[in-house]
């Protein structure tokens, strides 16, 4: 047995091998691998002197993947993962360094490289995150102080995500209670990995459920003020969202979403 180390990754993988999982990610530390698969299964496993806990479930949901790991993670810090981002040879340094830099910091968001497509966020310079600027960082980009984020009690929504009934946004809510919790949540412009180009698991077009969705996730982020949001979000977007609908049949959409999820 392995002595636990600082941190820890938290990867949520579908049908994957651990120990290969381990090589492609070029993971330096322990692991917690939640691979949503048809068995069950439980192994345990040395990756180089780092511990591999590899849970082998027969389920699925990307939320639940990230809360299954959530609950068996035992280091100082947590780093939220997904199997196709490779790490660079400094990341546990350099992830290390900034949480012992700033000792108030109960997360931060730290920039990983995105495929050509994928762009949401880049982080310049290290600075404090708020509910009016969280919505665009990927779960990936997490790496948190375990004991804070049990004590917190804030989870992953299981509705929300690839594999889930609502395509995406599980990420936003989670930003968004972890706030509402009362954790303090940074970002810093220090590089830990990229992201492996594929497919969505479940992006399928700007198509009538891609929209009805976000008028759901508009009306739990944002409540009473979810039909002018969604308006904003659909206008500033409407030459990329709105190739295969029209602007009209979007909107309807959203507030289709919005009065479903009331």
């Amino acid at each position: 047995m392995t002595k636990t180390a600082r941190l820890e990754h938290l990867v949520s993988a579908v049908n994957r091998v651990g120990a290969d999982l381990a090589i492609q990610m070029r993971l330096k530390t322990d692991a917690v691998i939640v691979n949503q698969c048809d068995r069950f299964e439980y192994l345990e496993m040395d990756n180089c002197g780092s511990r591999l806990r590899i849970y082998n479930c027969n389920e699925r949901g990307v939320g639940l993947s990230r809360n299954t790991a959530i609950l068996h993670a035992e280091a100082e810090i947590s780093l939220i993962s997904d199997e196709d981002i490779v790490y660079t040879d400094t990341y546990v340094e350099d992830i290390l360094k900034e949480f012992d830099t700033h000792p108030r910091a109960d997360m931060i968001l730290f920039n990983v490289e995105q495929s050509d497509g994928r762009y949401t966020y880049h982080n310049d310079s290290f600075g404090r995150v708020h509910i009016w600027n969280s919505g665009r960082y990927p779960a990936y980009s997490i790496a948190v102080r375990t004991d804070r984020l049990k004590q917190s009690k804030v989870t992953f929504s299981t509705l929300f995500g690839g594999g889930a009934k609502y395509g995406s946004g599980e990420d936003s809510l989670f930003f968004k209670d972890a706030l509402k919790a009362g954790l303090r949540i940074y970002k810093s412009q220090v590089l830990i990995g990229h992201e492996i180009t594929r497919k969505s698991t479940w992006f399928e077009g700007y198509n009538e459920k891609y929209f009805f969705d976000k008028g759901v996730l508009y009306y739990h982020l944002y409540g009473k003020m979810a039909e002018i949001i969604g308006f904003i979000y659909l206008y500033r977007h409407k030459d990329e969202w709105c190739k295969e609908l029209e602007f009209k049949k979007c909107l309807d959409l959203i507030k289709k979403g919005i009065k479903s999820a009331k």
